[in-house]
Order: structure tokens, then sequence, then C-alpha cells
């Protein structure tokens, strides 16, 4: 069965589509993203020749048609999902690479799904945080620390920067969750 034949029969049964980029775009989104999560799972990096890939074929496929935004919206993507996760790299929450991998993901799926796939992505480093603390028994302790910096949020970097390693996981995970259930359901 092909993908937009899918996407059709979805639509015709759901009233509306399955994707909301195109069908192509949508594989090349999953594709990039399990193997960012498969890398930063075992290494804990996010490789720049990944999300630079990702980046470029997001712009390219727009840039023929293929994607279902426009050059300037891809364009405006990547800007957007670079924006959106700076703050915390700054802060030192995120790496790079989770950066640049939300970039990748705006270059392919617009501002829109940029946007949406940001809060998915929060919601789904939220739950992540949890299950990570609970299985390395810091539940409460992530817990007192996530209440500090939110009382007293300029101490946030501090913080984050003081947290013991054990307090530090992948985040590409999350941004996978993030950035296809954003395609799905946004």
């Amino acid at each position: 069965m092909q993908w937009d034949s899918l996407d059709e029969q979805f639509t015709k049964f759901f009233g509306g589509p399955l994707f909301k980029i195109s069908s192509f775009s949508f594989v090349v989104l999953v594709i990039g993203v399990l193997i960012a999560t498969v890398v930063d799972l075992r290494t804990r990096r996010v490789p720049n020749v990944l999300t630079g890939l990702m980046a470029l074929v997001g712009l390219g496929l727009a840039a023929t048609g293929v994607s279902g935004v426009s050059l300037g919206t891809a364009a405006l993507g990547l800007m957007l999902g670079l924006a959106l996760m700076l703050p915390g790299h700054v802060i030192g929450a995120t790496g790079a690479g989770d950066v640049k991998l939300m970039a990748a993901v705006g270059a392919i799926v617009g501002p829109s799904l940029a946007f949406k796939a940001f809060l998915f992505t929060a919601l789904a480093g939220g739950v992540l945080a949890v299950i990570v603390a609970m299985r390395r028994r810091r539940l409460s302790a992530t817990v007192v620390g996530t209440a500090r910096m939110i009382a007293t949020p300029l101490d946030a970097p501090r913080e984050i920067k003081a947290a013991p390693r054990a307090s530090r996981f992948a985040y590409a995970p999350a941004i996978a969750v993030g950035s296809v259930l954003a395609t799905l359901v946004g």
C-alpha cells in the first residue's frame, strides 16, 4: 500500500489527514529522529552530520515542493526550532545536539508544527525525566531540585550545572516522541 493511499483512506475514515506534512517528509522525520534517539541513547550525543543532513533534506524537500511546506516556511521552521531550544541549552538543560535536532525537525515540518513539536517534546521530556528519576531512585531529589528551580528561576542555571551526572539523560527520545506526535495530531 502506498503512503498517499493510506493517507487518503485515513482522511475518509477519520475526517482528517494522517500526516500533517507529506508522507515522504513524515518518513524522513521518523527515520531521522529514530537514528538520533539510538545514537543519543548509546553515546549521549546527537551527531552534527545527522542534524545537518536532516535540515538539508527538509529544506530540499521544501524547495522541490515535496514536503507540503514552502522553502521560506521550512527555513522559518528551522529558525523557530533553534530559537525554542536554545534557551534550554544556554542554561545547561539540553545539549547542543538537541538544539540542532529540533532545528532540523523545524526544517522538515515548518514553524507551526515545529512549535507544536516543541510543546509535545517538553511534555514527553517531563514524563521521561520522571521515569528516569524513578529508575535511578532519584525521584525525590529530582522533585526537590525542580521545585527549587521553579521557586527561584534565576538560580536555575546554577541548579542544573550542579546536578549530579545521574540526573542527566538523553533528550533525543523526547524530541522524537514530541515531533512525531505533533505531525500526527498537530
